[in-house]
């Protein structure tokens, strides 16, 4: 009886320790209108940040252990959150189904600038961005202060020597969430995938932050409106992660 005991619990230590480790799933992912194979969608496993996409038969394969949550986008398609399940790994391939958005584009309207070839008038024509960028002696990275005006560098000085609260609240008390921010950065397959999206979704789901959230870190960061508005997924992380390893510093030197 004794022997039997211990070779059930053998299994079951077993059990837990293969749930326990990250292993290869496989699956498909189709149009839940179609029944088509999409290719190319965006799948980012938000425990481990790591990320792969979709080949021309919708199948994937991407490393996960039990409860880990898989994060579909597709252009077009409704993103979705899927649970890594024992069954999953035991079972093999399961199809995921997205559904398709109706999406209405609005007229878009582009005015070319015509230049007349006199200097003084051109001058007044071509467009000025006030996105303009602050480099400080000693740093390495450059900042965004808005508008070319004394209270603009006032307002980079202040970003950085006197980090705002906001900042400490979100970085300070998120540390597991700032961890995946550097893993985001390291996986290629992440960052190809944010180079190509505007919409900030896969940002909000691995690090757990609203758009509002974002806009703001960016915004006490000194980046300005313009950055924030027309910047693609990987350079708003890249603009987080420069303001987070700033903040890193300047809180050792603290203690």
């Amino acid at each position: 009886m004794k022997k039997y005991f211990l070779l059930l619990l053998f299994s079951l230590l077993t059990v837990v320790v293969f749930s326990q480790e990250s292993n290869p799933i496989n699956g498909k992912v189709l149009s839940t209108a179609t029944d088509d194979p999409l290719e190319n969608v965006n799948i980012v496993n938000l425990n481990e940040v790591i990320g792969t996409t979709t080949d021309k038969e919708g199948a994937f394969s991407i490393r996960a252990k039990v409860n880990d949550t898989l994060y579909f986008s597709y252009l077009g398609y409704k993103s979705i959150r899927v649970r890594v399940t024992n069954d999953w790994l035991k079972f093999g391939d399961i199809k995921v189904k997205m559904t398709e958005l109706g999406i209405a584009l609005e007229e878009v309207v582009v005015k070319p600038v015509q230049l007349t070839g006199y200097v003084e008038v051109d001058a007044k024509i071509i467009p000025i961005y006030d996105n303009y960028r602050y480099r400080i002696s000693g740093l390495s990275s450059g900042y965004e202060g808005g508008n070319k005006q004394p209270g603009a560098v006032t307002k980079v000085l202040s970003a950085i020597f006197n980090p705002a609260d906001f900042l400490y609240n979100v970085f300070g008390k998120k540390p597991k969430q700032m961890r995946k921010l550097r893993k985001m950065k390291e996986d290629d397959e992440i960052r190809n995938l944010l180079a190509s999206k505007y919409d900030r979704e896969t940002l909000m789901a691995v690090l757990q932050l609203e758009r509002v959230d974002i806009d703001e870190i960016l915004n006490n960061c000194s980046y300005s409106k313009s950055f924030i508005k027309t910047a693609n997924d990987l350079q708003i992380l890249d603009a987080i992660s420069e303001c987070y390893e700033e903040y890193r510093v300047l809180n050792r030197e603290k203690g």
